[in-house]
């Protein structure tokens, strides 16, 4: 039987090399039978959130830049917001206090008061039992997500952050270092 992880964080362990994916946090929109779909929290760009839209600008916290969200459809942009009832649920929320955010509509007319919007760039994809694939082969760890995760000040120190709040060996690999040959 499948673990679904929709809403929990994927962090990416030593093993993993490949550039795209290399120390990335992801977090989980969607994972089901279908697939997995999610965007990389720590790939702050030098793009300002500007070139995206002007909407919503007074909501986006430091560094108010897109993100690099993952590979797939880079010119696509996802938003992710904080509502201000955290206890408000409906079908764009995944996660208790985080909901996708439609760009083209105006939140508050859709009855939804934002404390914060993310955009990426982009996300990362997985096929049907992809991402099951490279769990069991030890390439992410599977975390409990938290709201502020989106919304750091410091997306460079994530990777390191969300494992020093883990407990055992998980742990430990907060202090990894990027190049062991350098140790």
């Amino acid at each position: 039987m499948a673990t679904w992880h929709t809403g929990r964080l994927l962090v990416a362990m030593p093993v993993l090399e490949d550039p795209t994916f290399a120390r990335a946090v992801v977090l989980l929109i969607d994972h089901d039978e279908d697939g997995a779909l999610g965007v990389v929290l720590n790939r702050a760009s030098e793009v300002p959130v500007t070139e995206a839209t002007d909407r919503l600008l007074d909501l986006v916290p430091a560094p108010d830049v897109l993100f690099g969200g993952g590979p797939v459809e880079p010119e696509a942009v996802v938003a992710i917001g904080r509502a201000h009832d955290d206890a408000v649920r409906s079908e764009t929320t995944f996660v208790e206090g985080l909901r996708l955010v439609d760009l083209d509509q105006d939140p508050v007319l859709a009855g939804v008061e934002l404390t914060q919007v993310r955009l990426f760039a982009g996300y990362a994809g997985w096929a049907p039992g992809q991402l099951e694939h490279e769990l069991w082969n030890g390439a992410w760890a599977v975390v409990d997500s938290e709201p502020s995760d989106v919304f750091t000040p410091r997306p460079e120190t994530l990777w390191r952050d969300v494992l020093a709040r883990q407990s055992g060996r998980l742990r430990l690999l907060a202090d990894y270092p990027a190049d062991v040959h350098l140790n």
